[in-house]
């Protein structure tokens, strides 16, 4: 399961292994305040750990900046999980996407919503970083989530055409990603709801 944000413990509360922690720690801090601006004392201090133990549980503080990606992917995953368990058919479907979208933006941050935790993370990395790589693993699987769901759709409504499907599915993905910066900029989910709005009448429109 993901490090959730909002169920992370304080950092006077001394619950799990430390590798655990450790994590819980730093997805706060890096999401909060940056990768850069973090150290690994004030992560090591906020989980309650020595030094060396980060550095028994992690080659680096790149290695621990790969797994907090790896968390909010898998993160990701579960709310769209819980998001697609209660959705039929294609157009609720890719709802299901942008909902796990408006789920994270809506999480109990410790400073507030700061739009998405791995583009944030990826725009801190410098080109050819394996977290860069994490990053664009994640995002290319949400689009190829919703490029499943519009094959299904045109199937469905008698079409075939890939090129169709690949410009629905990039219209959608281009919606999904600029709402969620908006939204962060804005500290909030409005842009998230309306991009969903219209993901929608655009699939009805079909």
């Amino acid at each position: 399961m993901a490090v959730l944000e909002p169920t992370q413990p304080a950092p006077r509360q001394r619950r799990g292994s430390a590798r655990e922690r450790l994590l819980q720690a730093a997805a706060r801090r890096f999401y909060a305040n940056g990768i850069a601006a973090t150290g690994i004392d004030t992560i090591t201090a906020d989980a309650g750990v020595a030094k060396m133990s980060l550095y028994n549980n992690f080659d680096s503080k790149a290695d621990l900046v790969d797994a907090y990606i790896q968390a909010r992917h898998d993160e990701w995953l579960a709310l769209y999980a819980d998001r697609a368990r209660a959705a039929s058919g294609g157009r609720a479907l890719i709802g299901a996407v942008f909902d796990a979208y408006l789920d994270h933006a809506e999480l109990a941050y410790e400073n507030g919503f700061r739009g998405c935790g791995l583009l944030n993370a990826a725009a801190e990395l410098p080109v050819g970083h394996s977290g860069r790589m994490l990053v664009r693993g994640h995002k290319d699987e949400v689009e190829g989530i919703v490029r499943t769901h519009v094959a299904d759709l045109l199937a469905s409504a008698g079409t075939t055409n890939d090129d169709r499907v690949d410009a629905l599915t990039l219209h959608l993905a281009l919606l999904l990603e600029g709402s969620m910066a908006l939204a962060g900029l804005a500290g909030e989910s409005r842009k998230i709801r309306a991009a969903k709005m219209l993901a929608l009448e655009l699939i009805d429109a079909l």
